[in-house]
C-alpha cells in the first residue's frame, strides 16, 4: 500500500476512542511511506490529545460551532472544498454523523468513501431525518468498516456487502509492579448516560462497607460529573469514591489500579475495556451490545453482568476483591485473548481494505450517485 494518501476525517482531536484509533493507524501507515492527512471540524487553537507523528498533514476547519440544518450544510461545503483540495486516494470518515456528512460532501465525486461506525446505530439519538438519510449515505460508501460480528445486524440487506468487521487497534498499558496488591478498583470513560456511572456507584456502594479500604476511581468528564459527584454525597461515600477528570496521559488509569469495571448500557467496541484486558487487568463488564462478549470471556479474563443491575454489578464486584485466583487468572489469560486485537493485526486488515478500494475504477458519474440515492441501483 506504500504510497497511498489517506485523508480521515473526524469531528475533533480530542481523548476519545475513534481518535486514539486514527492516531495509531496515521502512525503505522507514515511508517510504511503512505501520506496522512486528518480533517477535522475542530480549530487550529483545540488541543491535540493523541500524539500524531509531524508527517501527519492537520487541515482544520474550525467548524465546531455549526449547528442545526444550514450549520451542517456548511460542514458538508467546506468538507468538500476540503477534498478536493487533499485529493486523498481513500477518505475515511469516522462516527456515524460525519459519515453523513462525508457521503454528502463526496457527491458527484470520485473520492472513494470509506465509512467507519463508531458506536452502537441502534441507540444512536440522532434526529428521525439523519437515519433515513444515513441508510442513503451507506450506499454511497465503498465499504462500512464495523467494530464487532454483532453490529452487522443493524445495517440493511442493501449494504451487507460492503461490510467489513475490524476490530480496533488495543495497544497494552504499563502497569506497576505491585498493582496486584492494590485496593482501587478505576472505570473510565464520559460522564454521560451511556456509561452508566450511576449503577456502578450504587453496585460499590451496597458492597463497600463489608470490603474496607478499597475505592473506586472514575475516570473522565462530561455532563453528568455534578449529577454523578451530588449521587456520590448521597450514599456518603466521598471518601471511597473520586471523579479525578480525565487523565493526564493515556492509560493512567490502568496503571495502579487492581482491576477494571464497565458499567456501559452500550457501546460501538469497548476499547478501555480492551485495553484493560491487554494489560493484565482482571475486568467486569454489562453484556451489552456491542463489544463485551467479543473481548471477555466468561470466569477467564473477567466477569460479564447484565446491564443495569445493581445487585449482579455489586455481586461481581465483591467476587473479584475477594477472588484472588480469579484475578490472578483473568491477568494472565486477558493478554492472551486480547492478541487478536494487537496492532500489527488491525493495521494490515486496514491496510488491506484501503488497497482493494483504492485500485478499483473510480469512474462513476454524478448521475450514478442520484441513482444510488433514490435506490435505482445495486
Amino acid at each position: 500500500m506504500a504510497g497511498r494518501h489517506i485523508a480521515f476525517l473526524i469531528t475533533a482531536l480530542g481523548a476519545g476512542g475513534a481518535e486514539r484509533v486514527i492516531a495509531i493507524l496515521a502512525r503505522n501507515w507514515i511508517a510504511r511511506g503512505d501520506s496522512v492527512t486528518i480533517l477535522t471540524f475542530d480549530a487550529d487553537s483545540d488541543p491535540v490529545y493523541h500524539a500524531l507523528p509531524q508527517q501527519v498533514q492537520l487541515h482544520r476547519m474550525g467548524m465546531l460551532d455549526a449547528k442545526g440544518f444550514r450549520g451542517n450544510m456548511r460542514k458538508v461545503a467546506a468538507l468538500r472544498r476540503a477534498v478536493e483540495e487533499v485529493a486523498p486516494d481513500v477518505l475515511v470518515s469516522f462516527l456515524t454523523k460525519n459519515n453523513l456528512l462525508a457521503a454528502l460532501a463526496c457527491l458527484g465525486t470520485d473520492t472513494p468513501l470509506v465509512c467507519s461506525e463508531r458506536n452502537n446505530p441502534e441507540r444512536q439519538t440522532t434526529h428521525p431525518l439523519w437515519n433515513v438519510m444515513l441508510r442513503w449515505a451507506y450506499r454511497r460508501a465503498d465499504a462500512i468498516v464495523c467494530q464487532t460480528e454483532a453490529v452487522r445486524r443493524c445495517f440493511p440487506a442493501s449494504v451487507q456487502d460492503r461490510l467489513a468487521v475490524i476490530y480496533n487497534p488495543i495497544e497494552a498499558f504499563a502497569r506497576d509492579p505491585d498493582a496486584a496488591q492494590s485496593r482501587t478498583i478505576c472505570a473510565v470513560g464520559r460522564l454521560t448516560p451511556q456509561k452508566d456511572f450511576q449503577t456502578l456507584i450504587r453496585a460499590f456502594a451496597m458492597i463497600a462497607p463489608k470490603h474496607e479500604g478499597w475505592s473506586l476511581q472514575i475516570w473522565g468528564s462530561g455532563e453528568l460529573r455534578q449529577k454523578l459527584q451530588d449521587l456520590i454525597e448521597a450514599l456518603a461515600m466521598q471518601d471511597q469514591i473520586t471523579l479525578p477528570g480525565n487523565t493526564s496521559m493515556p492509560g493512567e488509569w490502568a496503571r495502579s489500579a487492581a482491576f477494571f469495571v464497565m458499567s456501559s448500557r452500550y457501546e460501538g467496541f469497548g476499547n478501555a475495556l480492551a485495553e484493560a484486558v491487554a494489560s493484565g487487568m482482571p475486568v467486569i463488564s454489562t453484556d451489552c451490545d456491542f463489544g463485551p462478549a467479543e473481548i471477555v470471556t466468561e470466569g477467564r479474563s473477567g466477569l460479564l453482568v447484565p446491564v443495569g443491575d445493581e445487585r449482579a454489578m455489586a455481586d461481581a464486584i465483591s467476587r473479584m476483591i475477594e477472588d484472588r485466583d480469579l484475578r490472578r487468572r483473568c491477568a494472565i489469560e486477558g493478554p492472551r485473548q486480547a492478541a487478536r486485537f494487537r496492532t500489527s493485526a488491525v493495521v494490515e486488515q486496514w491496510a488491506e481494505l484501503i488497497e482493494g478500494i483504492a485500485r478499483r475504477p473510480q469512474s462513476r458519474l454524478p448521475a450514478d450517485r442520484v441513482a444510488l440515492a433514490t435506490g435505482t441501483t445495486r
